[in-house]
């Protein structure tokens, strides 16, 4: 039987994100995010400052894993507005349900990812819940990461291809090359600008790394190359 999701801390999310809407500003926001999802209209600072005290309340405090995911999906298989997607990964990313946040968790965040489909949560995920998951266990996430990066969803690969972003040295650079590979000939453009980002980043630890691996792919998009190559004089 699927485990209930904690209602209470659901509703007091829901009403004060309500409470803060900004409906004009709401309309731009949606207009730029290209969103089917409307906006309630928070900026990030206000967003988190309403997020931050409900989160930590004792009152709210999840007791079971279980529980924890099933909120997590309700928030944001139940959402109506853009911001409950965001308080599902606030949520996903919280400090207090750091053990639950295993390899038994990659099955939520791979769907969240395909549900989400686009590059502001995706992205989150890839760079925070999915990069957390490789530092703590690179064995199981390397070959993740691998069968990710030849998934047929777009969104799968691009987490496989930057989940590395801010590793910086610690960045595994067989496992980037695995990532990029299978992607160079993708022609989305969320695809190619992942691939140049992925490589921007890791060029600031090992820029030598990153000059080879450019050179030795010449059919990298204009886009993957330039993003990849933007900091160093070639």
């Amino acid at each position: 039987m699927a485990a209930a999701p904690h209602t209470e801390l659901i509703e007091a999310i829901r009403s004060e994100l309500a409470r803060q809407a900004d409906p004009t500003r709401a309309v731009g926001q949606q207009r730029y995010m290209k969103s089917t999802l409307p906006y309630l209209g928070l900026t990030s600072p206000i967003l988190r400052a309403t997020l931050r005290p409900i989160l930590r309340d004792p009152a709210y405090v999840i007791d079971t894993r279980r529980e924890w995911e099933a909120t997590i999906r309700t928030l944001w298989d139940d959402a109506t507005h853009r911001e409950h997607w965001y308080a599902a990964l606030a949520l996903a990313r919280l400090r207090r349900y750091r053990a639950w946040r295993d390899p038994d968790t990659l099955p939520l965040y791979r769907y969240l990812i395909t549900t989400g489909a686009w590059w502001d949560v995706v992205d989150d995920i890839a760079t925070h819940l999915v990069r957390e998951l490789l530092d703590e266990d690179p064995e199981v996430l390397a070959f993740t990461l691998r069968e990710w990066a030849t998934d047929p969803s777009l969104w799968i690969r691009r987490t496989a291809i930057i989940a590395q972003v801010g590793r910086r040295g610690r960045t595994d650079a067989d496992l980037l090359s695995d990532a990029i590979t299978p992607n160079i000939g993708d022609r989305d453009f969320f695809a190619r600008k992942a691939i140049g980002w992925a490589l921007r980043d890791y060029a600031r630890a090992n820029p030598d790394w990153v000059r080879a691996f450019v050179a030795r792919h010449p059919d990298l998009s204009g886009l993957s190359r330039r993003e990849a190559l933007k900091h160093l004089s070639t």
